[in-house]
Order: C-alpha cells, then sequence, then structure tokens
C-alpha cells in the first residue's frame, strides 16, 4: 500500500481588504494553492462591539494541507494576522476522507519543503497510509461546522434563530447553484438558482439545539428550502467559543 498524506481543508475568515496579506504567508509557507469568496459576517452588534468591528466584507479563504502542518500553518497565520487581537478573524479546519490522485502526488513530492518551512521535524510529520485516513484515531474534536443552503434572501431570519437557539455569529456567502437553468421542480419543491451558504462555527454542545432549531425553521419543506449539515472543527484559533 503507498503512502499517501492525510489532509486537511482549512478555513480562515477576515476582512477582505486582508486577502494580500493572507496569499503572502501562504506563498511564503509554501501552500501550494487556495480560494477565496467573498462573504458577509453576521454577529449580532453585542458581539461586534466586543470584537470592535462593524458588519464588513469578509473573505472566505480555503486550502488544503497536511494535518500534522495545519496547527503549525494556523499558528503562523495567527502570529503574522495577529488573530490573537480582537476582530482580526478567525482560523480552523475540518477532515476530509478522500482526494483526487494527482493532488495527493502533489502533496508527497513537496513534503519536505513545507517542513522546512514551517519548522517541523521530519519524525513529528510521518505520513500516514492510506487506511489511516479512514481510521484516524486522534482526539474528537469540540467543535463544529454548520454549514446551511438556503435560498437567497433568508440569511437575517436564519441568524436571529440560530442565535436563540446559542450561535454567537456566522459568515453570509453568496453562491449560484448550476445544475439546473431557472427555478425547477425537485420532489414538487421549487428549487432557484440564488442560493446564500452560511456558515457557523459552534460549540458541539450547541450544535444540536441551532441545528434543530433553523431546520424547523428553514427546512427542505419551508420557503427558503434550506439544506442543513454539520461537519467536525478542529484547530480553531482566533475566537473562543462559549
Amino acid at each position: 500500500m503507498n503512502n499517501v498524506p492525510v489532509l486537511q481543508l482549512v478555513f480562515l475568515i477576515v476582512d477582505w481588504n486582508k486577502i494580500k496579506e493572507i496569499s503572502a504567508i501562504f506563498n511564503h509557507v509554501n501552500v501550494r494553492f487556495h480560494f477565496v469568496a467573498k462573504g458577509e459576517g453576521t454577529a449580532n452588534s453585542e458581539i461586534l462591539d466586543m470584537l470592535g468591528i462593524g458588519k464588513s466584507e469578509k473573505a472566505v479563504v480555503l486550502c488544503l494541507e497536511q494535518k500534522k502542518m495545519v496547527p503549525a500553518l494556523l499558528e503562523c497565520v495567527r502570529e503574522k494576522m495577529r488573530l490573537y487581537m480582537p476582530g482580526a478573524g478567525i482560523g480552523f479546519s475540518i477532515p476530509i476522507s478522500g482526494i483526487n490522485a494527482p493532488i495527493v502526488k502533489v502533496f508527497k513530492e513537496s513534503v519536505e519543503k513545507n517542513m522546512v518551512t514551517l519548522g517541523l521535524n521530519k519524525e513529528e510529520n510521518k505520513i500516514q497510509t492510506e487506511g489511516e485516513i479512514m481510521t484516524d484515531k486522534t482526539e474528537q474534536p469540540k467543535c463544529d461546522l454548520i454549514v446551511a443552503i438556503l435560498n437567497q434572501g433568508y440569511s437575517e431570519e436564519f441568524m436571529s434563530v440560530a442565535r436563540k437557539a446559542g450561535a454567537g455569529g456566522g459568515t453570509v456567502i453568496s453562491a449560484r447553484g448550476l445544475m439546473h437553468r431557472g427555478p425547477v421542480k425537485f420532489f414538487g419543491i421549487s428549487v432557484q438558482d440564488e442560493k446564500e451558504i452560511i456558515i457557523i462555527l459552534s460549540k458541539r454542545e450547541k450544535m444540536q439545539p441551532i441545528m434543530e432549531a433553523v431546520s424547523e425553521s428553514f427546512g427542505i419543506t419551508s420557503k427558503a428550502e434550506g439544506i442543513v449539515f454539520s461537519l467536525p472543527a478542529e484547530n480553531i484559533t482566533g475566537i473562543t467559543l462559549r
């Protein structure tokens, strides 16, 4: 069995005007590629006051990195972007269960270069086998990323319900469905093109109440026609969840 790197998807959410800084850091530490989407912060006024920020455009930055390098990468971003300061941004990672072969090859061929840049020891970063991708026995994460995909125009109502159920805030990303042209019927439900993706970082014990509350009001049979799911989040930086 060939050795393959265990990868995670890294999320960074920062002010839109910080994109160049993030890209410069990623280039410095040899992140192979990253993607940027424009979002909007939705934290309530009390939290915004506490963080010292107002409602602003956000950059949602995604990249792939080897699991054992993620803590070092996020620590590097934390220090250079000063994520320890209120309102500077947040970062976290989520596990992935598979990736296409050409991407795996890219990571396998440049392991040592990344280790040197991030200051890691070879023994601390042994590549795990393919079998270990599915049976990784690390400590269970204590946070979750709640993801909701809704028809456009429901994000403010959605976040109001989510906050009452325990959410602190979230980020809204505008999106478009690409599998059809114009509104179509799916199981008797009208599916629109324009969508809003809402992501909420939550402590594990609050995840279920939040998902139940928003699903009841904005589920697939509602006008919002929402799909809601959660993913385990790890390596949280830039925010303390309550």
